[in-house]
């Protein structure tokens, strides 16, 4: 009977055990409703408080609903869970309207524009704006660029570090709740009018090609130099803070931030760069190749930046828009180079200097090519653009050569418009003089090399010695008897002196002499040469060759003058004075009594015309001491 009724036993056994699971089970299961209900008042409760007073609270109720509704999802055979689900994904949609205000309200509340004062205290600070800053720019020197490779920038903080992971628990609820768009919109909308209000802050304006061609230089001159400073400010602090931002509030979950920046970013950077292209597209002019090196410097240096800030094919647009910025920089750039090397050769202007000084086209010339080797490295990469072959330094060296040739050439055009060759080799001295004297002083020196130095120095003392010729040649022939009229038989004996020259030619060649002299001196004394060695130098040329034969003169004619008349002691004594005021009183007592000697009579006649040598060849203003005549006089 036992073993009959054992199976028995063991099925009411495993019924029974199987009983007890189901009530636990069901209990299990009940207890976990319950325990989903509780959830749900507490969660609903703080739903309808809504998330101002605790955001973060307010996000772990929202957390909890998502649960509830998955749990209800997943047990649908409780017959009230529909119900309770649709309670849950009401209260999920009131909180997604409520988190979308809350991200809204806190993108308007830390999307405020930067003071432009904050920004300028993030720069290095070379690169900070002072009170004098009117001043300098009116003489700044030194290469804008120089040293900014080590430059560091502080990036602002455009919205507060703890308020930046709230953002981002909110963007990811309101992607999971499908309105990414929306997040998106507020985002953009935001974020974009405050970088937008900041740029506008500095001075950022959108400008036209026809804008810029219709500004006076100075003003243009004044808004690149300050679009170069807001470039930097843009890219290296306002971008580069606005990525930052836009990838935390973005980090993690499914979203395209690349796609989002590039829309937040796209109006600030198209206004930023278009007065870029407006000045890249305008009217050429030598003086703005400067400008435009600048702008390219800058557009080069911040590449780096730009290819980290808009990574990403969703700002591919914007990193092409600014490359292609930099290759028309550059290409203007060389246009306006080439223009200038044109410019220069074909300069038309009719002015010429009177005086025969340097020409204002050559210390333009001179000054703009010297400014140019601030530029060399940025110079080497603009020809890189363009060349194929790594020759840049000897490239450049070429078109300097052309354009110090187009100058010579130009100068040579304007030496013919003078109607005194004299004056005409007076000029090109003083130019090619110039010319080669800037370029020993500056780096030209190492591009042009020392056989471009020697072979315009041979030209300058080519110059020196026909204005010399040119100038002196009547004075000096004045000095001279051969072929004149008496100097031969045909004179009697009584008009002869033991040259055999006749007195009267003798006469009329000192008449001629001071006359001569006295002209040469009225137009000399006009001329300059400005620098003060090679006026020397050439004063002390005229000096060898012009007193020589004047000596020489007088040591065989100057006997056959008249004594020297009191009208002529007062000349020297004039003279004198000017040379020895103290002494002038000695000086009249010893020249009376040398009277009665004839030599020295007609020695003395002569010193006065000699004093003008001084006066000659100035650099604009008439000396206070007579220094040919000194020295002549101190030879009696």
């Amino acid at each position: 009977l036992e073993a009959a009724m054992r199976p028995t036993q063991q099925v009411r056994t495993h019924a029974i055990r199987m009983a007890h699971e189901n009530i636990d089970k069901t209990l299990k299961a009940g207890e976990a409703i319950l325990a989903q209900f509780d959830l749900t008042r507490r969660a609903e409760a703080t739903i309808l408080r809504g998330p101002h007073e605790d955001l973060e609270s307010y996000l772990e109720a929202v957390d909890t609903l998502k649960g509830i509704s998955r749990f209800f999802s997943s047990n649908k055979n409780f017959r009230s869970s529909e119900g309770i689900l649709n309670h849950v994904n009401g209260l999920l949609a009131k909180s997604s309207l409520k988190i979308e205000e809350e991200f809204k309200q806190l993108m308007t509340t830390y999307s405020k524009p930067i003071e432009p004062d904050r920004l300028f205290d993030c720069l290095p600070k070379s690169l900070r704006p002072s009170k004098d800053d009117e001043d300098e720019n009116a003489n700044q020197s030194d290469h804008p660029s120089k040293g900014l490779e080590t430059a560091v920038y502080k990036i602002p903080t455009l919205v507060p570090p703890r308020i930046l992971p709230l953002m981002n628990d909110i963007a990811q609820q309101l992607v999971q709740a499908g309105n990414q768009q929306s997040c998106y919109k507020i985002y953009r909308e935001s974020r974009g009018s405050a970088l937008e209000s900041s740029l506008r802050k500095l001075g950022v304006e959108k400008l036209t090609k026809d804008d810029v061609q219709k500004m006076q230089w100075e003003a243009l001159e004044a808004k690149i130099g300050n679009w170069i400073q807001f470039m930097r400010i843009a890219v290296k602090l306002l971008l580069t803070g606005e990525r930052k931002i836009c990838d935390q509030i973005f980090e993690g979950g499914n979203f395209n931030k690349d796609q989002c920046f590039a829309e937040m970013a796209t109006n600030s950077v198209v206004t930023l760069l278009s007065f870029g292209d407006a000045v890249a597209k305008s009217k050429r002019s030598p003086e703005k190749l400067f400008v435009l090196l600048d702008m390219y410097e800058v557009m080069r240096e911040l590449q780096p930046e730009i290819e980290v800030v808009f990574e990403g094919k969703a700002c591919s647009e914007m990193r092409e828009a600014a490359l292609g910025l930099t290759k028309r920089l550059a290409q203007t750039a060389q246009e306006t180079f080439a223009d200038f090397e044109e410019a220069v050769e074909k300069d038309a202007s009719k002015t010429i200097v009177q005086d025969g000084t340097v020409h204002p086209l050559t210390s333009y010339v001179i000054n703009y090519v010297k400014f140019l080797f601030d530029y060399q490295s940025t110079l080497k990469l603009l020809f890189q653009e363009f060349e194929t072959g790594n020759e840049t330094e000897s490239q450049l060296a070429v078109v300097t050569t052309r354009i110090m040739q187009a100058l010579q050439n130009n100068l040579d055009g304007k030496s013919k418009q003078y109607k005194d060759p004299a004056l005409t080799h007076l000029f090109l001295m003083n130019n090619v003089h110039y010319m080669v004297r800037s370029v020993r002083r500056s780096e030209a020196k190492d591009i042009l090399g020392d056989d471009w130095i020697q072979r315009h120095r041979r030209i300058v003392q080519q110059n020196a010695n026909q204005y010399k010729r040119v100038a002196w040649a009547k004075v000096l022939q004045a000095l001279s008897v051969q072929g004149a009229p008496g100097s031969t038989g045909s004179s009697t004996p009584a008009d002869l002196n033991s040259s055999g020259v006749s007195r009267a030619v003798i006469k009329e060649r000192f008449k001629a002499f001071n006359t001569q002299f006295e002209e040469l001196h009225a137009k000399q004394s006009l001329w300059i040469v400005p620098d003060q060695e090679l006026r020397e130098s050439l004063r002390l040329a005229i000096a060898e060759v012009l007193l020589p034969a004047y000596r020489s003169f007088i040591k065989r004619f100057g006997y056959v003058t008249a004594p020297i008349t009191l009208h002529d002691l007062l000349l020297i004594f004039g003279c004198c004075a000017e040379l020895h005021p103290l002494a002038s009183i000695e000086l009249i007592s010893r020249l009376y009594h040398m009277i009665a000697v004839p030599e020295l009579q007609n020695y003395l006649y002569f010193v006065c015309p000699l004093k003008h040598l001084s006066f000659m060849l100035t650099d604009g203003v008439a000396p206070k001491t007579l220094y040919f005549g000194e020295q002549h006089f101190l030879n009696l």
